[in-house]
């Protein structure tokens, strides 16, 4: 895995200071610690940081085709290079290395944009046509890895891997987008196209940005689950699910250098350790971290799995008051607020694997193909009561009944019928908006200032993934929940916790659950095959029967998380004590400081549970800070909906 940086004259061919793409790429060092390297031309500069995994020797980057005619920026793995360059070879090329880069350059020679069709893999690129004077953006179909893209005050269109690059660079606008704030306080984290920044915009997963000089930019989506899977369902053998999750193990095992695993012990983790050992030559690097007493019982299930395929097992016990000294570090690594808790266990699992290791796969995605989410259950559950109901009885009754129920945060699921009756009063797409939500919709309207309100001017977060639901209206009520995360919470949390947790460590993942054949696959899988008799990740269960533990495979779903609501009340008390006087809080005009005063008592006395809420103010307090130490103002822009809005040409 790589970091690419780069920048383009969207209005001539001026020739860039050689310091600017130097300092970009500077900004991306973590993600390349193997070397580094550079491209100019009129009107276009590259930069590369390298971490060495495919043809160590001659794959260095910014790679050149032989005849100069095209150069490209590469961060990722394509894992069927080798059936490319064979079948490439067929049609008449010629190769100068043995990377998989060279496979796309090559590539695109033959089959221009729609080069990105033909790979397999994880991948992040932009390529410069000599020629056509055409550059070109592409993305990985799940958003496994980034690409931020702005427009200069000059016209300079500048693109990284990261945010933290673009940041380096003259006339940059850092205005705040309200749309993201707003967003930010309902999921915990800034969703794709938007970042933090209005100027600031990600290259959505399985898209393309081409622009030739003088044209406008275009933008387009090739590949979607969707058209993937089709709408016919079907049902599956458990050796089936076997074979296809091997054969993408297989694929994403595919390097130079040695390939590790982590092993929580869960079923995801599990099963892609098992599968690794049976086809790996030699015993395979495994990796887990506990937190105190919190996943006890997920590490003695690691250390069986362990024992069971002869791993070469290391397992370190993390203290969580050591974790709290990460705390500061999150803004650095995540460039934008970012309130997933579990990044910093993530980090701190990356960062011993990172002590031996360059790749490692993981058990990531699971969840999201195969329906293991709690959170599925119980859309299939409400979704069957709200057939039975009216829907005037719903919004007549059942709304008022939500009103009126007590939030009782503390009781099982099962008791916390307000959560339920709010559920069930919505339809289907704003029940599961409300049940992915992080903050429901009364905190918020309760914590954001009426001037940051009266600059959202009615935007609801919410449609965000209710959109999503629209979208795969033909599909099952299952389907509709999996597709929502999958363009959602997959590529705007999870992939971006564990890219920038493992790269900032140097350390490569690959998912192979996340293969887009086996996504496809999966999703195809009609729901009685995912969810049977209450049991998530049903196939997947029965598949691993062979190869796991029972007591392992039908195990509580516990997550790979640390206990933030009772950290708040304890190692940081004080910490939770210093929102409510938080200078940089009160002056950033976001936040209505009683509110938060409110539920920071509540929360320390122990009356109501608010951690999420407060949480995600320590996330945005922490950045506050981070701009403010760079002497960044904080000013909020008008809302902007297009995702290519960034593109000012």
């Amino acid at each position: 895995m790589c970091g690419i940086a780069g920048l383009f004259d969207t209005r001539g061919q001026r020739n860039f200071d050689p310091d600017l793409i130097r300092r970009a790429t500077a900004a991306l060092a973590h993600r390349g610690p193997d070397g580094d390297g550079f491209f100019a031309a009129p009107g276009v500069a590259f930069g590369h940081r390298k971490l060495a995994i495919i043809d160590l020797a001659s794959g260095n980057q910014p790679m050149h085709a032989k005849d100069g005619s095209i150069t490209i920026t590469f961060n990722g793995e394509i894992f069927n290079y080798k059936e490319l360059r064979a079948e490439l070879g067929s049609k008449g090329h010629s190769f100068a290395t043995a990377s998989d880069t060279e496979a796309i350059i090559e590539g695109w020679r033959e089959w221009g944009p729609r080069v990105v069709e033909k790979l397999r893999g994880q991948f992040a690129f932009a390529l410069w046509d000599h020629k056509q004077e055409t550059l070109f953006l592409a993305r990985d179909r799940m958003g496994e890895k980034p690409v931020h893209y702005a427009t200069l005050a000059d016209g300079t269109l500048a693109f990284a891997s990261e945010i933290k690059a673009i940041l380096t660079l003259p006339g940059v606008d850092l205005t705040i987008d309200p749309e993201a704030v707003a967003d930010f306080f309902t999921y915990g984290y800034v969703p794709d196209p938007k970042t933090i920044y209005t100027s600031i915009r990600k290259l959505p997963p399985a898209h393309t940005l081409l622009i030739k000089r003088g044209g406008q930019p275009a933008l387009r989506q090739y590949w979607n689950v969707l058209e993937a899977a089709g709408t016919e369902q079907r049902s599956t053998t458990p050796e089936e699910l076997a074979d296809r999750l091997k054969q993408a193990v297989r694929y994403q095992m595919v390097a130079d250098v040695e390939v590790g695993a982590f092993l929580s012990g869960g079923v995801d983790s599990s099963s892609v350790v098992a599968m690794m050992a049976q086809i790996a030559s030699a015993p395979v690097a495994t990796y887990s971290i506990t937190v105190g007493e919190e996943n006890s019982d997920e590490a003695s299930f690691a250390r069986t799995v362990a024992e069971r395929y002869k791993t070469r097992h290391e397992v370190r016990d993390v203290d969580p008051r050591n974790l709290t000294q990460l705390l500061p570090k999150l803004p650095s690594i995540y460039d934008e607020p970012f309130g997933d808790d579990s990044a910093i266990p993530t980090f701190a699992v990356c960062r011993e694997a990172a002590r031996t290791l360059k790749v490692c796969l993981t058990g990531d995605g699971g969840d999201e193909t195969l329906a293991g989410y709690r959170r599925y259950r119980f859309h299939l559950a409400e979704n069957a009561i709200r057939q039975y109901l009216p829907e005037g009885l719903r919004k007549s009754v059942m709304a008022p009944l939500a009103r009126a129920y007590p939030k009782l945060d503390w009781a099982p699921r099962p008791f916390r019928a307000k959560t339920t009756l709010l559920e069930l009063s919505g339809d289907e797409d704003m029940a599961f908006a409300r049940m992915v939500a992080m903050v429901s919709e009364e905190q918020r309207t309760a914590l954001l200032s009426g001037d940051l309100k009266n600059s959202l001017a009615g935007y609801d977060p919410s449609e965000i993934v209710r959109s999503r639901f629209r979208e795969a209206h033909a599909f099952s009520p299952l389907q509709r929940a999996q597709y929502a995360d999958l363009m959602t919470y997959l590529p705007g949390d999870i992939l971006v916790k564990v890219d920038r947790a493992a790269m900032a460590n140097s350390l490569e993942t690959r998912p192979p659950f996340l293969d887009h054949d086996f996504v496809a696959w999966a999703f195809s899988l009609d729901t009685k095959t995912k969810v049977d008799g209450g049991e998530g990740k049903s196939i997947l269960k029965k598949g691993m029967e062979a190869h796991l533990p029972h007591a392992l495979l039908y195990q509580p779903k516990r997550g790979f998380s640390i206990p933030i609501s009772d950290w708040l009340r304890g190692p940081l008390r004080d910490m939770t004590l210093g929102l409510t006087s938080s200078a940089r809080l009160q002056d950033c005009g976001l936040f209505d400081m009683k509110q938060i005063d409110t539920w920071v008592d509540q929360h320390l006395r122990g009356a109501r549970d608010h951690w999420q809420v407060l949480w995600l103010l320590f996330v945005f307090d922490a950045f506050l800070n981070v701009r403010a130490n760079a002497r960044v103002p904080l000013t909020l822009s008008k809302p902007t909906k297009d995702p290519a809005a960034a593109l000012a040409l």
